[in-house]
């Protein structure tokens, strides 16, 4: 039986931490601020930016949701990012995604001012990434960094193998296990024999997209699952890209679905807010 890593629990703590310091910010007259940009009324989208601003309002810090119509032009949503890039009582700024068709989302990440890319997308940040010097570190797979530490799992000469390979999950991810000296194998939907490659890793990171994708056929006796996956089951529930059920028996360590990754994400983004205030009252 594995041990279920309690993301929603790991959250909670780490949060209650995060708002003691923005208490001790505030006393020192420094105030983190956070503006959304949200373009349409996707639903999902919609929840997300929901969830950032509870965790937000509880944790201390200044939120700000915009709401832009879908018509919005690529160039009135870069003028509004502009505007925040200038403001200095925002010290993040993110933009949700997906954006409309007619909107190049590459151009708008561009155009955010990096030390405000508290979301960890913008190449500058990926870049840094890369070359072993990070400072703003995509949400997802830093919660999951956060995760392997709060739980002492050793990554240290372990094979990792990463099944996705998205800017915002997936290649991120095998970044930050290289940097703890794990072997990590990038895997994805074109894989050859992608349960025997799965199968060999003592750390299996599943960022795919498709539910219930993972059977216990992909996983070794004893090894660490991490499920990333949102999904929608046929019944309308929401189930991870594992088949948990069928994976739990077998695995050392895994992430259920929710309460597993989800709060984990919105956890770093705040943290990510609060250093980058830091670092800008710091270059005043």
């Amino acid at each position: 039986m594995g041990v279920l890593i309690n993301g929603k629990e790991l959250a909670e703590k780490m949060q209650e931490e995060i708002r003691l310091e923005v208490q001790q910010l505030v006393k020192e007259n420094l105030q983190p601020g956070l503006v959304v940009l949200l373009v349409g009324d996707n639903p999902a989208s919609k929840t997300y930016v929901k969830n950032k601003e509870l965790a937000a309002t509880r944790i201390g810090i200044h939120s700000k949701v915009e709401r832009y119509p879908e018509t919005i032009t690529e160039d009135e949503l870069l003028a509004e990012i502009e505007k925040y890039n200038q403001d200095s009582a925002f010290h993040g700024i993110l933009v949700q995604l997906p954006l409309p068709k007619h909107i190049d989302e590459e151009k708008i990440l561009l155009a955010i001012d990096p030390k405000k890319d508290v979301d960890g997308f913008h190449p500058m940040n990926l870049g840094r990434l890369l070359a072993g010097a990070p400072e703003m570190i995509p949400c997802t797979p830093y919660g999951i960094m956060k995760m392997f530490e709060a739980y002492d799992i050793d990554l240290e000469g372990k094979n990792a193998v990463v099944i996705g390979r998205s800017n915002i999950v997936g290649k991120p991810m095998g970044q930050l296990l290289l940097a703890k000296n794990a072997t990590v194998t990038m895997t994805h939907s074109r894989t050859k024999n992608l349960p025997e490659v799965a199968k060999q890793a003592d750390i299996l990171v599943v960022a795919i997209g498709r539910g219930h994708f993972v059977t216990k056929e992909f996983v070794k006796e004893g090894a660490v699952v991490i499920d990333v996956g949102m999904n929608r089951s046929p019944e309308g529930k929401l189930i991870g890209d594992v088949k948990f059920d069928e994976v739990e028996p077998i695995a050392s360590y895994i992430t259920p679905v929710p309460k597993g990754v989800g709060p984990m994400t919105i956890t770093m983004l705040m943290m990510q807010t609060v250093e980058a205030a830091k670092r800008q009252e710091l270059e005043k």
